[in-house]
């Protein structure tokens, strides 16, 4: 469920009636996180370890548990929240023995495997492990609709000594799924297993596909797509070269040059030969043309040859759609489709309807060196491609996407900062407007049906004539007018050593319109003395200036001796009006030091009144009224505690 709707729950005294939850894509199609909260509780992965907090209320707040998970080092990858029940994932795998081609000693074998194991927190001091369902194949994504979880593995397909994957449910037996091959033929092929389970019964379901390796996943109230890259080698040997002479450079021989070209070809000779006479005769060809139609002759084939080079790159360079429906831990294959281009992440796809959309970036090499597009398809419920939209933005590259019903607003980016709005209303998609902002957008969210939040890069402009990413940049678009949409406001924080987690992970990305909260993290680095909290880091494009750090900290520019760069983390937290843009409520540090801590990514939510951030191993809890006022904070990481491990 969006983090921007709220939930209520009044059955529990002690607990709040509204709460944020995880940042996901599709309504009512949760995401697994290492971060999951109700309206009581948060339960927090890092490494081998889960925290239960008791959260609410945030003055009381304290861990209640945290216990290891027997899982061989490796680290826990996220989890689900269903009722007094988690889903935990994690990579595991097997060992064999195989003796290896030609030789005669037998060496081990490792298999990767997906755990998922269903835990019983309804006593948040004594969790149990009820289930601990194993599939073969590395952990790529889930999916939970409603008490189902789907989630998918995958693996390389050992030709030489082929082990299909194996599930094992809840009994511990093992068993080989189904495994199916499509008419679709792949250079190197994959297991992908699709596990669906009831996380409330022992109902399970898995099927294998024989495919590419699947890389992006977007899922439906009732369908899974895979995509991935379509893989087809672009060699230059005997191969290509001979496919490129007879298509792109024969037709542009004189005739009869052609018909003997074609007889030496069909004599039974081998390649070299007959390439020896059919080298003698262009020489014999060339020979006797004069100077100028000789090299009129050798443009028209240069020219020949780019775009016979781009036609084969477009029918390689596609991504391949796989549609399987599901419907309560049901799953069946459906079709195949594919398109131009590569996808940025799970927000270029996206279901309407009958009508499934894709936004690509094609990308194509060439004498004239590399050559980009954007494009925009709509595919029909079979992914036959009925529509679509070519060449959006030459030269530029997607760097975030949102289908938003009838409409798609994209960014792409090379020097500036292009804020598209696409109509999808039929199956032909055609630009409506669009505004050029310097800097991108890498991530968009929607506030309402008419703005649009997004979060990106300042950039400027260097010395070279290139361009250099700056801070960290939050703008509101209006796109109330379709065919004029226009900047609100912008809030640029701190400078080039300033990033936000929300780039690479939405997950990290907090929102709720009704509370008036948008809550950012935010990383620096940078050298000098420790960071300001007032004054100079963030500025409005209105040209007051707020809350920040950049004062005092030359960034780029090294001290005479040796000395590690401070690290600032933190979340700044701000309040949204359509009309006036943004207004920074306040900040909420974390950390600030010349050490770094990778264990724990950034998250907040709220509880009823109360704001909880988490990152560098600390939770703090401040009041969602007053910033500035912290309510309490739980150290999550070095407390020197004893660890209970899980019955």
């Amino acid at each position: 469920m969006p983090a921007s709707e709220q939930q209520e729950d009044k059955t529990t005294a002690s607990a709040g009636v509204q709460y944020s939850t995880t940042n996901i894509q599709v309504a009512g199609i949760d995401e697994p996180d290492f971060l999951k909260n109700d309206n009581k509780y948060a339960y927090i992965l890092s490494q081998d370890k889960l925290t239960i907090i008791d959260a609410y209320p945030g003055d009381a707040a304290k861990i209640v548990a945290k216990v290891g998970l027997d899982v061989k080092g490796e680290n826990l990858q996220n989890m689900f929240l269903n009722k007094d029940r988690l889903v935990v994932f994690y990579n595991d795998n097997t060992q064999r023995y195989a003796i290896p081609q030609y030789d005669y000693i037998p060496n081990p074998v490792y298999s990767p495997v997906t755990h998922a194991v269903i835990i019983d927190v309804s006593d948040k001091e004594n969790p149990k492990v009820l289930k601990n369902y194993e599939a073969g194949g590395y952990y790529t994504g889930a999916r939970m609709i409603g008490d189902y979880v789907y989630f998918i593995s995958n693996s390389y397909v050992d030709y030489i000594h082929p082990m299909p994957p194996i599930l094992r449910g809840a009994s511990g037996i093992a068993i080989t799924p189904d495994v199916y091959y499509f008419d679709n033929p792949e250079p190197n092929y994959n297991f992908n297993t699709i596990t669906a389970f009831n996380i409330f019964s022992d109902e399970i379901n898995s099927k294998t596909f024989m495919m590419g390796a699947t890389g992006t996943l977007y899922v439906s109230n009732d369908a899974i797509y895979l995509a991935y890259q379509k893989y087809h080698p672009y060699y230059y040997d005997e191969s290509y070269t001979k496919d490129r002479f007879f298509k792109a450079i024969l037709p542009l021989l004189p005739d009869d040059i052609q018909v003997q070209v074609k007889s030496i070809d069909a004599r039974n000779l081998d390649s070299s030969q007959k390439w020896a006479q059919i080298s003698d005769l262009l020489q014999n060809t060339y020979n006797k043309m004069s100077e100028n139609d000789k090299n009129a002759l050798f443009d028209k084939i240069q020219k020949a040859i780019a775009e016979y080079d781009i036609k084969i790159q477009q029918d390689y360079r596609k991504t391949v759609i796989q549609k399987f429906a599901i419907n309560n831990g049901a799953i069946t294959y459906v079709s195949k489709g594919e398109v131009p281009g590569y996808l940025l992440n799970q927000y270029s796809m996206d279901e309407f309807g009958k009508r499934f959309r894709v936004a690509t970036t094609s990308e194509y090499y060439g004498s004239q060196g590399i050559t980009t597009a954007n494009n925009v398809y709509v595919l029909d419920d079979s992914l036959i491609i009925i529509g679509g939209l070519e060449k959006v933005a030459p030269e530029e590259s997607i760097y975030s996407a949102r289908f938003m019903g009838e409409k798609l607003y994209l960014v792409t980016y090379q020097r500036i900062d292009p804020f598209f709005v696409i109509d999808l209303s039929g199956d032909t998609p055609k630009v409506l407007g669009a505004l050029k902002i310097p800097g991108y957008s890498s991530y968009l969210h929607p506030y309402d049906d008419t703005h649009v939040i997004g979060i990106g890069k300042e950039t400027k402009q260097n010395q070279y004539g290139g361009l250099k990413p700056l801070g960290v940049k939050i703008a509101l678009f209006d796109v109330s007018d379709v065919t004029n949409p226009v900047t609100v406001d912008t809030f640029s924080i701190g400078g080039q050593g300033t990033d936000s987690e929300i780039l690479s992970e939405p997950k990290a990305f907090l929102f709720d319109k009704e509370k008036n909260i948008l809550s950012i993290p935010i990383f620096e680095q940078y050298y000098g003395g420790p960071v300001p909290l007032e004054g100079g880091i963030g500025e409005s494009n209105s040209g007051s200036t707020t809350s920040g750090g950049d004062a005092g900290k030359p960034i780029g520019i090294v001290p005479p001796r040796y000395m590690p760069p401070n690290n600032w983390k933190g979340f700044y937290v701000f309040g949204v009006d359509p009309v006036k843009g943004f207004t920074l409520r306040g900040i909420v540090e974390h950390y600030n030091g010349t050490s770094y801590d990778y264990s724990f990514g950034s998250r907040s939510f709220y509880i009823d009144d109360s704001l909880y951030t988490v990152t560098s191993g600390l939770m703090k809890i401040n009041d969602l009224s007053n910033i500035k006022n912290e309510i309490n904070q739980i150290k999550l990481e070095d407390t020197g505690a004893i660890i209970k491990y899980l019955n």
